[in-house]
């Protein structure tokens, strides 16, 4: 239970980070999307893409069901992994709302990953998503 305490306050350091000082509302939603993505682009290629998207859905099903503040932007956003809806819906809440949103949705995605196919080849295979954002400079330090 450590690691995965620990891996939730890597995800909240990573979307904190891509956010940035003083962000409104949009600027915390395209982090959100943005991490979504690269989340997507890391699983695709080993569950599928639907199986990317059953994993969204679930995700936001059990944010829903876990955070009564989530729960009706959840229901909203959950029909479909359209990420430009998701984006669409965010920007219209408060930046304290979508901040704490995107921390659960992301959070909820991972535990619910490593529940299907364990903490280590989760950890592997997102690894790259929390890292870069992180630290900039470590891919400009690691060119050629």
């Amino acid at each position: 239970m450590s690691a995965l305490n620990e891996e939730s306050r890597q995800i909240i350091a990573a979307l904190a980070h891509r956010v940035g000082p003083n962000a409104d509302s949009a600027r915390i939603a395209q982090a959100i999307v943005s991490t979504l993505q690269a989340m997507d682009a890391a699983l695709t290629p080993i569950i599928g893409q639907q199986g990317v998207a059953a994993l969204y859905r679930r995700s936001l099903h059990l944010c829903a069901s876990r955070h009564p503040r989530v729960a009706r932007l959840a229901e909203r956003v959950q029909v479909l992994p359209d990420l430009k809806a998701l984006n669409s819906e965010l920007v219209t809440e408060s930046e304290a709302d979508v901040l704490f949103f995107g921390e659960v949705m992301l959070i909820t995605f991972y535990e619910l990953l490593t529940t299907l196919i364990g903490p280590s080849l989760t950890a592997r295979l997102l690894h790259n998503v929390w890292k870069p954002s992180l630290s900039d400079t470590s891919a400009q330090e690691n060119s050629p």
